[in-house]
């Protein structure tokens, strides 16, 4: 079965209702010609295709920072869970430290250790082993010397 109009002239059909529909409502006290109002009307559609591009490019583009940003995010925690991990995992095999319980905390590759430490060469032996693993930045140790240590 054949369509009654070929599929070519549907926008050009498009186009002349939409003129046709903005003579009618728009009446406007000018001696533009028919034409002229075609002409005009197609050039609005135009422009309002071109202003719908540039906005899809723009919610495309802000789409892309949000989900870079995410991901950012996403691999900072995964390396600051990395570290923490390998922190108490230090911590966990050293003689006087496996036994006690510190708290390693991690953001953005600093480390704070908070808890009791048997002694103070223990305390500075977390500092230590907290700072030679790779990817901390700093250490804030917050360890108190245990008072039976």
């Amino acid at each position: 079965m054949k369509p009654l109009i070929p599929s070519r002239r549907l926008p050009l059909l498009a186009i002349l209702a939409v003129a046709a529909a903005l003579s009618a409502c728009g009446k406007r006290d000018d001696d533009r010609t028919a034409g002229q109002r075609l002409d005009d009307a197609v050039s609005d559609t135009r422009q309002a295709a071109r202003d719908t591009k540039q906005e899809a490019k723009q919610a495309v583009s802000d789409a892309e920072m949000s989900a870079a940003s995410a991901a950012d995010a996403t691999a900072k925690v995964s390396t600051d869970m990395a570290i923490t991990a390998k922190v108490n995992a230090a911590l966990a095999v050293d003689d006087k430290l496996k036994a006690t319980q510190i708290n390693v905390d991690t953001r953005d590759g600093q480390v704070t250790l908070t808890g009791a430490a048997p002694d103070p060469q223990s305390r500075e032996r977390a500092t230590t082993l907290a700072s030679a693993v790779d990817g901390v930045k700093q250490v804030n140790n917050q360890l108190v010397v245990s008072r039976n240590g």
